[in-house]
């Protein structure tokens, strides 16, 4: 087994950009272990100063529109162009193994061989929302490794739109035309979040459907967004081709200009940790009562599932003893 790294030896690897460390960086952050959690503020806290210059960019769309296609595209173009790009690729975690699904890393094989660029898939572990428990962390650990375009990828939509942008800057989010993602299938609230729109596949016989998907839904979000001060561009894009992902990546960056001109960039990533840190209190709270009540959430489950108990009782309960300190046993 390796040796345990000190906080030193963590930040000179990762402003190296040592693969080796980055790695054990990230599984550090995903760590829940007590002793992992305050090595992982010291690494972090002596990384912040090199941290924050990134641009950040989320990543939603149903499954099936081409994420890592769009991706390896995406990152292999801006690497061209002198960029350092960083995936976090979220995976939803099985139920019955507790392993990442997708693997997101097989999926964007010629992005993860340039040296330019780090994929790194991270399980959701249960968490609700499509987001990894480490994210906001690891984000920082690749801007102190230098990569200054991180993008994080988000399984399928919904809570996960929310959650995402509640740590970027802008928010893209990918469309299909004429595969039962029109207007009429489209949930309100990713058109709320969304800073940029693109309708991907926009090739061959799909071509004009895209094109057609696309002023529809520019129009509907004149209507819905059309006194905000910023107007989300809709575009067409084919990573298979190439077509149009220049146009998306203008897009993007003249929404981030828009927000530092406007001031809102700053006062955003405010927000965001402050975000952060109501996070990590619910999410200690969550995981420490899991942990405390272990036991005793097995014996009133069984009542529960037997009939005998109701399950606002069991959960009372539950809470009585966490809060009084009586934890079933541990």
């Amino acid at each position: 087994m390796a040796s345990r790294l000190t906080v030193p030896e963590y930040v000179a690897g990762v402003r190296a950009a040592d693969r080796a460390v980055l790695g054990r960086a990230f599984t550090l952050m995903e760590s829940t272990r007590p002793q992992d959690r305050e090595l992982a503020r010291q690494v972090l806290e002596a990384l912040q100063p090199y941290a924050g210059g990134s641009i950040r960019v989320g990543l939603s769309g149903v499954p099936g529109v081409g994420k890592s296609t769009f991706l390896e595209a995406m990152g292999c173009r801006l690497i061209d162009r002198g960029h350092r790009v960083a995936v976090l690729a979220v995976d939803p975690t099985s139920d019955v193994s507790g392993g990442s699904i997708l693997g997101d890393k097989t999926r964007m094989g010629e992005l993860s061989r340039r040296e330019e660029a780090f994929v790194r898939p991270s399980p959701t572990s249960g968490r609700l929302g499509g987001v990894a428990g480490a994210t906001r962390e690891c984000l920082l650990v690749c801007e102190a490794a230098g990569f200054d375009v991180v993008f994080i990828e988000t399984v399928g939509v919904g809570q996960s739109e929310t959650a995402v942008a509640g740590m970027v800057d802008s928010f893209l989010v990918l469309m299909l035309a004429g595969a039962g993602d029109d207007l009429q299938g489209i949930k309100r609230g990713i058109l709320e979040v969304a800073d940029v729109l693109a309708i991907q596949k926009a090739d061959g016989d799909n071509r004009d459907r895209a094109q057609a998907a696309r002023r529809e839904l520019g129009s509907a979000l004149r209507l819905l967004r059309g006194h905000a001060d910023w107007s989300p561009p809709v575009l067409a894009c084919s990573a298979l081709t190439g077509d149009g992902l220049d146009e998306v990546w203008a897009a993007v960056l003249s929404h981030r200009d828009h927000l530092q001109e406007s001031g809102q960039l700053a006062s955003k990533r405010s927000e965001q940790l402050l975000a952060w840190m109501h996070h990590l209190v619910e999410q200690r709270i969550l995981d420490d009562f899991r942990r405390s009540t272990k036991v005793a959430a097995a014996e009133l489950g069984e009542l529960v599932r037997r009939g005998k108990l109701w399950p606002a009782a069991a959960a009372d309960a539950l809470l009585a003893r966490f809060e009084g300190g009586d934890h079933g046993g541990d």
